[in-house]
């Protein structure tokens, strides 16, 4: 069974860091692409970063220059790394597989989240 597991979140202030993990499981791990999302209280889910098989990787704009996703394939799992927080980036954070590779939804397959919350 595809399974991915989120952990890293917490309490953090503005301008400070933290590096969130994706623990994925269940599926061979260099054909997928991986996601993360972020739902922010009464709104819709953001897709703000995704890495596919080759290593490509892209980000929304509300992100760059800040969140750095990367990979560890011998240990199938993915970062997030987030550095510079603002209180706007608050949300329940999810990690989400492609099986397609295409870094688009819908994805076929998510975790059930990591909160994190940016203090001013």
């Amino acid at each position: 069974e595809v399974q991915l597991v989120e952990s890293g979140g917490g309490l953090v202030q503005a301008g400070g860091s933290l590096r969130l993990t994706c623990a994925v499981s269940g599926f061979t791990f260099d054909d997928y692409s991986i996601g993360w999302f972020r739902q922010a209280p009464g709104e819709e889910r953001e897709g703000i970063s995704c890495i596919q098989s080759d290593g490509s990787f892209h980000y929304a704009d509300s992100v760059k220059g800040r969140f750095t996703i990367s990979s560890d394939n011998a240990k199938n799992t993915v970062y997030l790394q987030m550095n510079s927080l603002k209180p706007e980036d608050t949300a329940v954070y999810y990690c989400a597989a492609d099986e397609y590779n295409s870094c688009s939804e819908p994805m076929d397959y998510w975790g059930k989240g990591t909160l994190v919350t940016v203090s001013s």
